[in-house]
């Protein structure tokens, strides 16, 4: 990215708090490591209840943990490999490849999660089979809980500050922001406390009846509940990677905030498209104050792109001159 020289500050383009400063990378990081390692100890601890009692229900909860394990690890390679710097082969830099990873974990997670635990659901419903040890499934559970508590309460943590800054609601902030880490680990979290309840009900409903029934049945909707948010989070990432304009409300204040540069008299066009967790490239046409000429023009156009790509979050700008009877944007 080219810095603008000492007589060019940047422009902070995009005129408000953004989802650059709102979710660093360090703290995603965080978030997906802790969740990785609540995923693997629950993963384990599942796994074992499920060979003791037998429950369906539990086994289904272990192929949730260990899907959502899974896709931890695939949300750290995304991370890794989407902050790789750019090249020649890939100007605008790598960071689209966070969405492609992101894209594979809720992949994984429909198929692992919600597939295992769907088919057993259905096999125990065709073949029951009696649970034991109801006891030690509680415990699992109950740790579980608190151990996935605390990963949510993380996921939240980020994104709550986040919402707050862009005057969003959680939900709506963490279905709408461009980083696939912070979204993935929200809802995989809330899916688990959910399918924990879940497995609690189906286990206890099959030691007071007797009747494996209800056990099957909480599998089966331990595996609805993950094919929902493996859909949501699937089509999220395939639209962020078809490409994806910011917001309203972050699209008129990058309008504001170039019209109140000297240098520019109108705005026409402005497209701002996510390339990346909390980055954008921007292009769009200008009218400069005043009638410069061709030579003048080239040179404060470019000296624009710079400042502009000086800004936090901003890999690439393009700007060229508007056409006189093009229609101007307002912010």
């Amino acid at each position: 990215m080219t810095q603008p020289g000492p007589d060019e500050p940047a422009v902070d383009v995009l005129g408000v708090p953004q989802e650059a400063e709102d979710d660093g990378h360090g703290e995603s990081a965080l978030t997906v490591a802790i969740a990785l390692g609540a995923n693997v100890l629950i993963a384990v601890a599942k796994t074992a209840a499920a060979v003791i009692t037998g429950a369906a229900s539990m086994l289904a909860e272990a192929a949730h943990s260990w899907a959502d394990a899974g896709n931890e690890v695939f949300l750290l390679i995304a991370q890794r490999r989407a902050a790789r710097p750019a090249d020649t082969s890939h100007p605008l830099g790598y960071g689209r490849e966070v969405y492609v990873w992101s894209l594979f974990a809720a992949i994984g997670l429909f198929a692992v999660g919600a597939g295992v635990s769907i088919t057993h659901g259905i096999q125990e419903l065709s073949h029951p089979e009696p649970a034991s040890d109801f006891g030690i499934a509680y415990a699992v559970l109950g740790v579980s809980l608190v151990l996935e508590g605390v990963s949510f309460v993380q996921a939240s943590r980020q994104a709550k500050r986040a919402a707050a800054r862009r005057d969003r609601d959680l939900v709506d902030h963490v279905l709408a922001t461009s980083d696939p880490t912070v979204r993935a680990v929200f809802f995989e979290d809330a899916a688990a406390i959910v399918g924990i309840l879940i497995a609690t009900g189906g286990i206890a409903a099959h030691q007071v009846t007797g009747s494996a029934v209800p056990d099957a049945i909480g599998s089966i909707l331990v595996g609805i509940l993950l094919g929902v948010v493996a859909v949501v989070l699937i089509d999220r990432n395939r639209r962020f990677l078809v490409g994806e304009a910011v917001d309203p409300a972050l699209h008129a204040a990058a309008v504001h905030a170039l019209l109140a540069l000297p240098e520019v008299a109108r705005v026409t066009q402005l497209r701002l498209e996510f390339v990346g967790a909390r980055q954008v490239y921007l292009t769009g046409a200008v009218d400069l104050d005043g009638d410069p000429g061709e030579t003048e023009a080239s040179h404060l156009l470019a000296s624009l792109e710079r400042r502009i790509s000086a800004t936090s979050g901003v890999v690439g700008a393009v700007l060229s001159l508007s056409e006189p009877e093009e229609p101007s944007i307002h912010d």
